[in-house]
C-alpha cells in the first residue's frame, strides 16, 4: 500500500544531526580518541550511523560536525553542517556533572510566546534537546572524570537558510530551529505521500472499514488509537499535511465517516479552509479565528487572537485568559469550523468530525457530531 512512499530515501532531522555531532565532540573530548563516524540511537529507537564532516580539537574544546542529508524531501536545511562545540566546565558545588546546552551561530533564539520553548531560549526543541542531553550524560557516566560540559550547537549558514522559512514571523530570530521528534525525515511533502494517503483509504475500505481516522502526525496517531479503540489497523491513517487528500479519497471510495485528529496548529488551518497544512504553505488566518471568538461574544479575547503568533500561542491564550468552560467552547467552535469546511470539501458525501488533542495526546475539544 505504501510502496511509493517507502521507495523514497529518508533523511535526517536537524535534531538527529546535532545529536550525532554531540556524540562525536564529547567522545573526543573525554577520551582523546578521534572517531571516524558517529553511531547513535534515534528518538524513534532505531540506530543510525553518521559520517563526520569534522572532529577538530582547539583551545575551546572539540568541534564536531555532521552535514544534514534531507533524503528525497530536502528542505532549506539540506546540506548545512550541524555542529557541536563541546567544552569541559566545572561542576562546581553540584554533586553531579552539569551540562549546559546552548545555541550558537545559526541557531535561532525564541523571542515570542507560543512555541514549545520559553522566550530567550535557543530554538532547540524538547525532543532533540532531551536526546542531546541523554547522549552527553551517557558519555559522562562512562568516560567522565567529574567535569561538566558546555555544549554549543552551531549551524554555519543557518541564519541565511532561515530566510526561506517563516521562522522570523514566529519570533525565531538569528537562525534555524533544531527539530525532530523521530530523528528521521520522511519524504512526505511529495506526490508519493499524497498518493499513499489515497491508497491507505482505499485499503481501509477494501478490508471493510466504513469509517476511517485521519491523523496529522505520530503523536496524533497515538492519541487517535487511544480515543477510538474500536478502530484498529488500517482504519487509522497518518495523513500528515494531506488531510484534504484523505477527505477526497474517503468520498471517492465511499466512506461513511471520517474522523480527523489534529493538534492546534494544523487545526487552525483546517478551520479556515486550508486543507493542505504544511508549514511552508499559507500562514494561519488569525483574523478568521478572531471572528469565531466574536461569534461567542468574546470581543476582548478576539483582539488577542488576532495578535497571536502561532496556533500554540492561541491555545495558551485560550487556556490562560478564559474560564475553562469558555475556553472549551471556543476550541469546540474552531473544531466546528474545521468540520464544516471538511464536509463542504467532500460535498457532504460523508460525515466529518474533528478532534483537537494537546501535545500529550489529551482530547481538548471536538466538533458537534451531525448525523
Amino acid at each position: 500500500m505504501d510502496l511509493d512512499r517507502h521507495s523514497l530515501r529518508q533523511g535526517w532531522t536537524t535534531g538527529a544531526c546535532a545529536a550525532a555531532a554531540t556524540w562525536a565532540a564529547v567522545y573526543r573530548l573525554l577520551t582523546g580518541l578521534c572517531p571516524t563516524h558517529s553511531e547513535i540511537v534515534l528518538p524513534n529507537g532505531n540506530s543510525a550511523c553518521f559520517a563526520l564532516a569534522r572532529v577538530e580539537l582547539s583551545s575551546q574544546g572539540v568541534l564536531a560536525g555532521v552535514v544534514k542529508d534531507g533524503g528525497d524531501d530536502p528542505d532549506c536545511t539540506h546540506g548545512l553542517e550541524i555542529q557541536c562545540l563541546a567544552t569541559r566546565i566545572s561542576s562546581g558545588e553540584f554533586h553531579h556533572p552539569v551540562i549546559d546546552l546552548r545555541g550558537g551561530e545559526g541557531v535561532a533564539t525564541v523571542t515570542l510566546p507560543g512555541l514549545e520553548l520559553p522566550i530567550g531560549e535557543a530554538a532547540i526543541n524538547p525532543v532533540p534537546r532531551a536526546h542531546i542531553l541523554q547522549i552527553a550524560r551517557e558519555l559522562l557516566a562512562e568516560y567522565g572524570d567529574g567535569c561538566g560540559l558546555r555544549l554549543e550547537i552551531r549551524v554555519p549558514g543557518g541564519e541565511q537558510a532561515a530566510k526561506e522559512t517563516i521562522s522570523e514571523r514566529l519570533g525565531l530570530i538569528g537562525g534555524i530551529s533544531i527539530l525532530g521528534t523521530r530523528g528521521t525525515v520522511r519524504p512526505y511533502s511529495t506526490c508519493a505521500f499524497a498518493a499513499s494517503v489515497k491508497q491507505s483509504v482505499q485499503v481501509a475500505r477494501a478490508v471493510g472499514w466504513q469509517e476511517v481516522v485521519l491523523t496529522t502526525g505520530s503523536r496524533t496517531e497515538r492519541a487517535a488509537r487511544q480515543l477510538f479503540t474500536h478502530l484498529t489497523g488500517s482504519s487509522v491513517i497518518q495523513a500528515g499535511d494531506f488531510v484534504g487528500m484523505g477527505l477526497r479519497a474517503a468520498r471517492h471510495f465511499g466512506c461513511q465517516r471520517v474522523r480527523v485528529v489534529a493538534m492546534i496548529g494544523k487545526l487552525c488551518k483546517l478551520a479556515t479552509g486550508q486543507m493542505m497544512t504544511h508549514v511552508s504553505g499559507k500562514a494561519i488566518d488569525f483574523a478568521a479565528l478572531a471572528l469565531l471568538a466574536e461569534e461567542l461574544g468574546l470581543n476582548d479575547f478576539s483582539a488577542k487572537v488576532q495578535a497571536a503568533h502561532t496556533g500554540r500561542h492561541l491555545l495558551e491564550l485560550s487556556q490562560s485568559d478564559l474560564a475553562e468552560d469558555v475556553s472549551q467552547r471556543y476550541l469546540a467552535q474552531i473544531c466546528d469550523a474545521a468540520a464544516e469546511h471538511g464536509r463542504s470539501y467532500v460535498g457532504h458525501a460523508c460525515q466529518v468530525d474533528i478532534y483537537l488533542v494537546d501535545f500529550s495526546g489529551r482530547c481538548l475539544a471536538q466538533s458537534k457530531e451531525i448525523q
